[in-house]
């Protein structure tokens, strides 16, 4: 959507709001190496880290449900 067929994987459902997701979107793109937004309540981050935020995610004691391909 707006994004010209670029790959992108999508975070949502973080029971975070204003500063604090602000500040856990920035901690995912910094573990992926790449950059990202943070749209409303989805963080996007360039790429395919889906693989490597599953890990993250389920390491920090979120519940992870993989979605798509």
């Amino acid at each position: 959507k707006g994004r010209r067929g670029k790959g992108v994987t999508l975070i949502t459902g973080i029971p975070l709001q204003g500063d604090e997701l602000k500040d856990f979107a920035r901690l995912l793109k910094q573990k992926c190496g790449s950059g990202g937004a943070l749209k409303g309540e989805v963080v996007e981050i360039q790429g395919d880290h889906r693989d490597a935020l599953v890990e993250l995610l389920s390491g920090l004691g979120y519940t992870v449900k993989r979605a798509g391909g």
